[in-house]
């Protein structure tokens, strides 16, 4: 099968299988499809293989009849038994080059914190760079400071041809500015996984961050 290009502009959603959220995976990649999110990446780092490929399943079904793009996050096993679009690779796992070689048909996310990395990723067979923590962030462990808007901004500048997502601390409030220094997408965790109105979260981040470039 070969690979389709996706557009990984807009809002991605990261569907969180932390226990601390309001919502468990499935509900926030529901409310992400059905609010007009643009990706959904299912990020199961706290459950069995077991659970985590139900998830993904359930997950996939509901954005193949929405026509939104599915990530896996880390795991490129899951992604190609759940029949995901892409696999989403942090600088501790699989290197894209042999992503590639095994699994051929899925794009490939890679995620960065610095311009390091970035010139890195950019020689590696990837789909999109994701870049973070923009604003920090208490949804997960990076191990890096809060980089802010003109970091974010310069990494903007080095990033073509190649779509960059932002990710760490974004929120309705803060896309406007994420957008205008660069970034094609942005990535959210807790705003969705953790709002009282999940469906509503995602709708407003939609607004906020504007239609795809």
């Amino acid at each position: 099968m070969q690979r389709v290009p996706l557009d990984f502009s807009g809002l991605h959603v990261l569907a969180d299988d932390d226990a601390r959220w309001k919502h468990d995976p499935v509900v926030q990649a529901r409310a992400a499809c059905a609010g007009g999110a643009r990706v959904v990446q299912l990020r199961a780092k706290h459950s069995v293989d077991s659970r985590a490929l139900d998830w993904a399943r359930e997950i996939r079904a509901l954005t193949r009849a929405a026509g939104v793009a599915f990530v896996m996050n880390d795991r490129v096993d899951l992604a190609l038994a759940c029949e995901a679009d892409a696999v989403h690779l942090g600088q501790d796992d699989l290197p894209p080059a042999e992503v590639r070689r095994i699994a051929p048909r899925l794009a490939i996310g890679r995620s960065t914190h610095d311009a390091a990395q970035l010139a890195r990723a950019l020689a590696e067979p990837i789909d999109y760079v994701a870049y973070g923590p923009v604003f920090g962030t208490a949804s997960k462990h990076t191990g890096y400071d809060a980089r802010g808007l003109a970091a974010l901004r310069e990494i903007a500048s080095h990033c073509a041809p190649l779509p960059l997502v932002a990710i760490g601390g974004i929120d309705a409030r803060s896309c406007a500015s994420v957008r205008a220094a660069g970034a094609h997408g942005v990535a959210v965790i807790s705003a969705v996984a953790n709002a009282a109105d999940p469906l509503a979260a995602v709708r407003e981040l939609v607004a906020a961050f504007g239609p795809a470039r």
